[in-house]
């Protein structure tokens, strides 16, 4: 089945993977933002360089490079490249919360439509937040997020797998905040006091 070029899964691609994308930003508009676009028909590879800007409802996405591959099925395989000396970006809100967020960098960024596995190489960095406040986040060479089964893993090398001595992962889980306690009653009067 052909998919039309719209880019939409490029646009879910760093981040639907990542998280519990808003569903909202399934139907807006995709804008995109580059110094150049090239487009292959026949390998069915569209490349974009140069300050990338991908925008879509509440998602935003920067790379030096972004390639979006169409397999012969029509599943699309997308990759963020950083612009060198920086890292690839995203940025969106999550469903659940009137402000949840979560934003994601590394050097690169790999999304399967197919698969719907996200994977982060290479000073890989995510972070949930409410609001401005940031309640979980992991760094490590290799993050992948399988978005079906919402299961992370987090490697100190970029290969996938952890080496002893090749560095250490970190995790920060913020506590969670306390229900909101019922206000609580004032005691009943007893008789013959305070009248």
């Amino acid at each position: 089945m052909k998919r039309s070029f719209l880019l939409p899964l490029l646009l879910l691609a760093a981040v639907c993977g990542v998280a519990r994308a808003e569903k909202a930003d399934s139907t807006k508009p995709t804008n995109i933002e580059a110094d150049q676009m090239v487009y292959d028909d026949v390998r069915q590879v569209k490349t974009f360089t140069g300050n990338v800007v991908l925008t879509r409802g509440t998602l935003l996405i920067k790379a030096g490079r972004v390639v979006l591959t169409t397999d012969q099925y029509g599943y699309e395989y997308a990759v963020l490249y950083a612009a060198q000396g920086s890292l690839a970006s995203f940025r969106q809100k999550r469903d659940g919360g009137p402000d949840l967020w979560i934003e994601g960098q590394a050097e690169r960024i790999e999304y399967s439509e197919q698969t719907e596995i996200s994977k982060l190489f290479q000073r890989a960095h995510i972070q949930r937040m409410d609001g401005k406040r940031v309640t979980d986040e992991v760094n490590g060479e290799f993050i992948s997020y399988d978005s079906r089964a919402e299961f992370y893993s987090v490697n100190n090398t970029s290969s996938g797998e952890s080496k002893p001595g090749a560095g250490r992962i970190t995790a920060v889980i913020q506590p969670k905040t306390p229900p909101a306690q019922p206000p609580q009653q004032a005691a009943p009067a007893q008789p013959g006091k305070g009248q």
